[in-house]
């Protein structure tokens, strides 16, 4: 009682003249105040670490530091710096799921086919959507085998629009992919960006782009920095929407079949997956930004 009346009026009065009084020693009033400010800091990190837990369920153990700070102080509704929230997942297990290391080759620019000039130059700033997409072609392990998906990627509103899926990498699944983002939106005049994969040099494919006016971009060989955003888009999107498991401690594993794949991934999920994940590439870690769409067929 004396300690805490000493520390209410510790503003009124001098703390030697309030120990002197009270009889009490000023380490001991110092000791009990380092122990009331340990019991409230550990109070506040048991809050922290459960609106951790629970954003970790809700966006199934995918959000790193970056994405899960913003998160966290709209949780709580006031500030938390994003060093405590880093240290508190590592103490407590909850980082963000990890891809696991292996590769197929999807990219075969060994072809006849003419190679547009890179026109972009990494630029990936736009104003509004339906200005610049990019292209690439990504794969998934399956009990099967290989699952491979087109996607097609908008850079303003970081959203999957296009997407087709095979066991095997024709030409028409990643015309298939093209077709679906151009069903639902305007790309006139816009730019598409792509590697010089045979799949995305081919007459077809650029056919399809020609007709709408749509300037034609194809990163320089073996440059993969040219097409960073959409090799980024596929390593983010197979760790986020292609896996079965809610819990931040379980790691990602293969599907059981290539047809069980079409249940979790594009047709329902990549729209979910745009719309309510957080960007770590915007500053404050928003959301994903409305987007046109009409309904594809």
């Amino acid at each position: 009682m004396r300690y805490a009346w000493i520390v209410e009026h510790r503003a009124s009065y001098a703390i030697a003249t309030m120990c002197d009084v009270l009889s009490v020693s000023r380490s001991g009033l110092y000791g009990a105040m380092q122990r009331a400010r340990a019991t409230t800091k550990a109070r506040d990190d048991a809050r922290i670490i459960e609106e951790i837990r629970r954003a970790q369920r809700r966006h199934r153990g995918r959000y790193g530091r970056r994405r899960m700070t913003p998160e966290i102080r709209e949780a709580l509704g006031q500030a938390v710096n994003h060093k405590r929230i880093g240290r508190l997942m590592r103490e407590h297990g909850l980082g963000s799921r990890k891809r696991r290391p292996f590769r197929v080759v999807t990219t075969d620019s060994r072809h006849a086919h003419p190679i547009a000039s890179n026109v972009v130059q990494r630029d990936f700033t736009t104003t509004a959507p339906n200005q610049k997409w990019l292209a690439d072609i990504t794969y998934v392990r399956t009990d099967e085998g290989w699952l491979y998906l087109a996607l097609v990627l908008d850079l303003f509103s970081r959203k999957i629009v296009g997407w087709a899926m095979s066991d095997s990498m024709p030409q028409e699944l990643t015309i298939e992919a093209l077709r679906v983002a151009i069903g639902g939106r305007d790309l006139s005049a816009g730019w598409h960006h792509s590697d010089r994969g045979s799949q995305y040099a081919a007459a077809d494919y650029r056919k399809i782009l020609r007709e709408r006016d749509i300037t034609v971009s194809m990163s320089r060989k073996g440059d993969c920095w040219d097409n960073a955003l959409m090799e980024s888009a596929n390593g983010t999107f197979k760790v986020e929407a292609c896996t079965a498991s809610t819990s931040p401690r379980v790691s990602r594993r293969a599907w059981r079949s290539s047809s069980s794949s079409a249940i979790t991934t594009p047709n329902a999920g990549t729209l979910l997956w745009g719309i309510s994940r957080r960007y770590s590439s915007r500053g404050d870690g928003s959301k994903s930004s409305p987007h046109p769409l009409r309904p594809a067929h």
